[in-house]
């Protein structure tokens, strides 16, 4: 009896020992701290490619002022009003122009052709230069070789703008080599053909300059004119 007496004895207290065991564990996770919770990743900002900002075509400066189209669609240029005589001097003037400056190997037959021509239409470009001067002389007087030569100064200027020079050079060089075979007869008509050829390298230009302001104002428009565009990456060189 003793011993059944201490066997139960014994068992209560482990009972006992446990449940105190399972209190200490519970009251032991209540004081345990909260898991710090994972910092989650802010979202990237999406990134705005800007592109560049459009430029003036043939590297022309970005404030160039060009003739305007009047209501016919006639571009306002120099030439815009010639009589045929004044039309045939400023042939002239324009392939006056070309051989001086198109000085590269391959317009060689540029400069070659214009001294031929000069020999061939002689005749012809007197006449167009009397031409010429008596119409100044009738609408300014006395005083019309200023005039004159003011206009044939915005004419020279006119086909050796800069920018343009290259492919004025080059349909220069086309009409040089058709200009061989012009006889004297026909300089009025060569000029009024060849003329607009050779203008319409300026057209071609104007009208991508036209292009350019609209498309550097819807870009100003869009991103401001202040905006940065992301700089290209320089390609890197194989050895």
């Amino acid at each position: 009896m003793r011993d059944s007496s201490w066997s139960k004895t014994s068992a209560l207290c482990l009972s006992l020992a446990a449940l105190a065991g399972l209190a200490s564990g519970a009251e032991a996770a209540k004081r345990k701290p909260a898991p710090t919770p994972t910092p989650t990743a802010s979202p990237t900002p999406a990134v705005i490619m800007i592109p560049a900002r459009p430029t003036p075509p043939l590297w022309a400066p970005a404030t160039l002022t060009i003739p305007a189209v009047d209501a016919k669609g006639i571009r306002q240029t120099i030439n815009a009003k010639n009589t045929p005589v004044q039309n045939t001097w400023n042939f002239r003037a324009a392939y006056n122009v070309a051989a001086l400056n198109c000085r590269d190997v391959k317009y060689d037959p540029v400069l070659a052709g214009y001294k031929a021509f000069l020999k061939t239409h002689v005749v012809g470009l007197n006449a167009a230069n009397r031409g010429v001067d008596a119409a100044y002389r009738a609408r300014h007087g006395a005083g019309y070789v200023r005039p004159r030569e003011a206009y044939m100064t915005q004419v020279y200027n006119f086909y050796s703008f800069p920018p343009t020079l290259p492919l004025f050079c080059d349909a220069a060089l086309a009409m040089s080599l058709e200009s061989k075979m012009v006889p004297a007869a026909q300089l009025s008509s060569f000029a009024a053909t060849q003329l607009p050829r050779l203008d319409a390298v300026f057209e071609n230009f104007y009208r991508s300059y036209e292009q350019y302001r609209i498309d550097v104002a819807a870009w100003d428009a869009k991103y401001g004119p202040g905006a940065r565009p992301m700089p290209t990456p320089t390609p890197t060189r194989r050895p």
